[in-house]
């Protein structure tokens, strides 16, 4: 037995020692493993990605407000901080902070994406100077439990640009007719801003004056616009100038505008004509679900006289996208010959069915008639942007003139051109027909202007092309060419 100078030692203390100094490594080992572990995991959680960062907008400029568009995403939507800042000359001027998102509009659309929208510039950050400047995003998501942050950055260099674009009018006696169209020649500077006419809430692009051949100065430009037959003929018209800021400048156009009388008509429904054009119809639109049964014929009609028009309407609106820089023609255009007008430009039409009124439309259009599948000619040079079925419109042709005018013919029997193809005036595209909403052999023939239609006897008048556009492309070429 073990002894000490106090005495003997107790067997089971001695055991016990035994067993916590044999214990004692293993301890040890647990111990480093685990903080070996909680190393590995801090160091490696350090490493993880932040957030995915995307500045949708501003893309180059900044102006007095420009719109900032950004999209952050993290796993599972969870962020510990987003700030922006813009910084310039050793200045950093705050514009969003997650724990403050003030003035901006911050949707979190699904589990990951936090979109965050709001504006920049002058206006908001009053210190800001023209010049170089850099969009910066800070972003940061919780990780290890939230003892740690997985942060990125992402940024953009930008110009601030302050001072307005410059627009003004140089043509004269602008002259509109409610439901008609008219050309202006003005200048916009800086030379590549956005700009054009506004007439109320609509907007009608400019292009190059070159494309009416006015000179090369690339301040020049022309515009062709409309005063639509469903605006009040005292609806505000203004040139206007956007520059890739976001500056805008406008300028009131001096014009005229004369008011022109609309027809107003009603329309017979009988069963014989829903069963002509309600099947043919159906048949080439089958996404609308339009019932041919007899007791359903009128409810499909009033579907396709209402949805199927707006939807066919928008698509022709969409064809001004197509439309060349330069202006195709020189004279008047030409009309269908020995035509009998059947209906007019912006005729209201009410829909009469059993002796009830179901429904009313304007007709954007003339519809002419001569004898059954007439030859149908181009009223103008121009391309064709569009040849094919088009719902109400059946067998439709969309020509384009340049600077935005279009013409359009529709319920055609046959097409004789394609996509693509170039057309002379007079040439022969097609033959008249009674396709789509159409109750007999006619011509249905719109002029486009931006995709909007307009009265088509201003175009057919030699005088009117003379002028509200011939003489002003001349006095523009002349003096300032």
């Amino acid at each position: 037995m073990l002894s000490d100078d106090h005495g003997p030692v107790n067997p089971r203390l001695e055991c016990l020692y035994d067993r916590e100094m044999r214990a004692l490594p293993k301890l040890l080992v647990v111990l480093l493993l685990a903080g070996l572990v909680a190393a590995g995991a801090w160091f490696w959680s350090g490493r993880e990605d932040g957030p995915r960062i995307e500045i949708r907008q501003p893309s180059q400029f900044v102006g007095q407000a420009t719109p900032l568009d950004l999209v952050v995403e993290s796993p599972g939507g969870r962020f510990a901080r987003v700030d922006v800042t813009l910084e310039q000359q050793g200045r950093s001027f705050p514009v969003f902070a997650l724990s403050q998102p003030t003035e901006a509009d911050v949707r979190q659309e699904s589990a990951e994406r936090l979109y965050i929208m709001r504006t920049i510039g002058k206006r908001d950050l009053p210190d800001l100077q023209p010049g170089p400047a850099r969009i910066v995003v800070r972003a940061a998501r919780p990780v290890l439990f939230g003892l740690r942050e997985a942060a990125s950055e992402a940024s953009r260099d930008v110009e601030v640009r302050l001072e307005p674009p410059r627009i003004g009018a140089l043509s004269t006696l602008h002259y509109i007719n409610h439901g008609g169209a008219e050309f202006v020649v003005y200048r916009a500077t800086p030379a590549d801003v956005e700009s054009g006419v506004r007439v109320g809430d609509r907007v009608y692009p400019g292009f190059p004056a070159s494309g009416a051949g006015i000179g090369s100065d690339a301040s020049l430009k022309v515009a062709f616009f409309a005063l639509l037959h469903d605006q009040d003929l005292n609806t505000p018209i203004a040139l206007y100038a956007r520059d890739a800021a976001g500056n805008e400048a406008t300028a009131t156009l001096d014009h005229r505008a004369f008011p022109k009388p609309f027809a107003r008509s009603r329309i017979q429904l009988d069963d014989r004509f829903l069963q002509q054009v309600v099947p043919s119809i159906a048949a080439t639109t089958p996404d609308m679900s339009l019932s041919t049964t007899p007791g359903d014929l009128l409810g499909s009609f009033l579907k396709i006289n209402g949805d199927l028009r707006r939807r066919n309407n928008q698509t022709v609106a969409e064809q001004a996208r197509k439309t060349a820089p330069q202006m195709l023609w020189t004279d008047a255009f030409q009309p269908l010959g020995n035509a009998a007008v059947e209906a007019r430009f912006a005729d209201n039409r009410t829909y009469v069915h059993d002796g009830n009124e179901v429904d009313r439309q304007v007709h954007l259009g003339f519809d002419l008639a001569v004898t059954q599948h007439v030859p149908v000619r181009a009223a103008q040079n121009g391309v064709v942007v569009f040849a094919g079925d088009l719902g109400i419109y059946g067998n439709c042709i969309i020509v384009d003139h340049g600077l935005g005018v279009q013409s359009l013919y529709a319920h055609l029997s046959s097409i004789e051109v394609r996509e693509g193809d170039r057309v002379e005036k007079g040439r022969q595209i097609g033959r008249s027909g009674m396709t789509g909403l159409a109750a007999g052999d006619h011509l249905h023939f719109t002029m486009l202007v931006s995709g909007q239609p307009v009265n088509a006897v201003e175009w057919w008048d030699p005088k009117w092309m003379e002028d509200r556009v011939l003489r002003k492309i001349r006095e523009a070429a002349g003096p300032v060419g």
